[in-house]
């Protein structure tokens, strides 16, 4: 997993946010929030999994913290846009679901979260700075903690 301190590397992918053709797939850059906004990166296995529609629920129910904590949640899977499209409209998720899909895994790889051996992301927490510095890595076999994300934003501002 990629090591606290280390520049984040920067990606740009297609999001479940709609072009002005009204498609999912606009685009979304993590540079963009550099000096702006701290960034939870939420990696995550599947769109539609028990575990991973619990976690987004909770990330939902504490979106008033996390903004109140200058924090930009993106979620990151290897599912489509289409996919995430629609599992954020059935979850009523508000932020971005980025799409790692073709090359399937290549952002999660950079950030040594992608399980080849399964085909999917691995669940990890990666909390990055305004300064684009990767502040917060964890990786999780169950459902992550909010909590804790919460109190490692606090130390950031």
């Amino acid at each position: 997993m990629i090591a606290i301190g280390t520049e984040a590397p920067d990606f740009e992918l297609p999001s479940n946010e709609l072009l002005p053709e009204g498609r999912p797939g606009k685009k979304i850059r993590l540079s963009d929030y550099r000096g702006k906004k701290n960034v939870v990166l939420a990696f995550y296995p599947l769109d539609f999994s028990p575990t991973c529609s619990k976690e987004h629920g909770c990330f939902k129910d504490d979106s008033v913290k996390l903004e109140g904590a200058n924090a930009q949640v993106l979620g990151i899977s290897v599912d489509s846009a289409w996919a995430h499209q629609a599992f954020a409209k059935q979850m009523g998720i508000g932020y971005p679901l980025l799409a790692d899909f073709h090359p399937k895994g290549e952002v999660a790889e950079k950030f040594g979260l992608y399980n080849a051996e399964r085909g999917f992301t691995k669940r990890a927490t990666v909390i990055i700075d305004k300064s684009g510095k990767v502040a917060f890595a964890q990786e999780h076999s169950d459902q992550r903690d909010d909590k804790v994300i919460l109190a490692e934003l606090a130390k950031l501002s």
